[in-house]
This record gives C-alpha cells, sequence and structure tokens, in this order.
C-alpha cells in the first residue's frame, strides 16, 4: 500500500496558492482515477485507488501545512504504510516555476510542512516531489505573502504541465521505484 500526500492549507482563500501545489496534484490524479477526495479522517481529506495494482491513498492534510506530519503519521501508523511508501508532494521556493525534483529521501530543505512530517514520522526516508514555485515576484515580497499567493495567469500553463508531470512521477514511483522516476522526471 501508498499514500501519496499533497501538501496545503484547508479553505478557499487558499486554493491555487504557490504552498498548495499539492493539493493541485492531487486533485488532478482524483480526477484521472474518477475519484473524490472527500472522505474525512485523521484530520485529512482522502480518497483510495488503485494504481498499478498496488491500493494507494490520496491524502490531503486539513491540520495546515506546519502540522502535516500528525495526520502523515496517524494514517501511516493505522494502515500500517512503511515509510518508503510514503510520497509527498510539496512546493519548492528555490526551484524554478515548473520544475520537479524527486527525492528518494533527505532533509526538509527549509519547508515547514516536511519537517513536521520528518519530526512525526521519525525518518525523513520518504521519496518527495518537490514542485518549483519560484518567480522574480518573490524578490519583491515576504516569504509568507509569497508563497500564500496566487499564480499569476501567465505561470498557469506552465504549472499545468508541472503538475501532469508530476502526477506521472506519483505513478512511476509506485509501479517501477523512485530511481527510475527520478531518471525520467527529474530535470
Amino acid at each position: 500500500m501508498y499514500l501519496v500526500a499533497g501538501l496545503g492549507n484547508p479553505g478557499t482563500q487558499y486554493e491555487m496558492t504557490r504552498h498548495n501545489i499539492g493539493f493541485e496534484v492531487i486533485d488532478y490524479l482524483a480526477d484521472k482515477y474518477n475519484i473524490k477526495v472527500k472522505k474525512l479522517k485523521y484530520k485529512s481529506l482522502y480518497a483510495d485507488a488503485v494504481i498499478g495494482g498496488e491500493k494507494v491513498l490520496f491524502v490531503k492534510p486539513q491540520t495546515y501545512m506546519n502540522l502535516s506530519g500528525e495526520a502523515i503519521r496517524d494514517f501511516a501508523s493505522f494502515y500500517k504504510i512503511p515509510v518508503e511508501n510514503i510520497i509527498i508532494i510539496s512546493d519548492d521556493i528555490n526551484l524554478e516555476a515548473g520544475r520537479i525534483r524527486i527525492r528518494q529521501k533527505g532533509s526538509a530543505g527549509g519547508h515547514n510542512g516536511l519537517k513536521s512530517i520528518i519530526y512525526q514520522l521519525n525518518s525523513d526516508n520518504f521519496p518527495r516531489i518537490r514542485m518549483g514555485v519560484d518567480s522574480p515576484l518573490r524578490e519583491r515580497m515576504d516569504l509568507a505573502d509569497f508563497v500564500l499567493a496566487r499564480f499569476g495567469k501567465d505561470e498557469i500553463p506552465t504549472l499545468e504541465d508541472a503538475i501532469i508531470r508530476c502526477s506521472k512521477a506519483v505513478e512511476e514511483i509506485i509501479t517501477k521505484g523512485v530511481d527510475s522516476a527520478m531518471n525520467k522526471y527529474n530535470r
């Protein structure tokens, strides 16, 4: 079994913000697999699907970004999901918009959602896909305001492409492994 969690903040005021790009990927995958991420459990909205013969939970923690680890820990514990089968999708301000970077494990890199997950799982040995959200706008804004800002109309086509590539990377990780996904999708 796999758990695929997109990180973000709950509420309509955060929809389509840079920090919520993880939620956007989960929504895209849910549409692709014709499911609704609406069930509520462990402070999260979730749904399940099957990818490549593997049961997969799609999770959108509703705890706000800084406490994402609580929801991930509870799902992993209840379903006995090995940490290596937990795939986290988050934003990354250090990558240009549209780039994705897959890692098998590693540090939080300053991302508070990843910090929370590492702390709650007591491990950094989970695959993660970081989605670039940087833009020239960042230099003119406070960091918190920047990540909570909505994407500009000119950024949408680039981000839609990144969401599609990220969803394919998730499927690749589940069906062929992290190394295969890294070789295919890291640019």
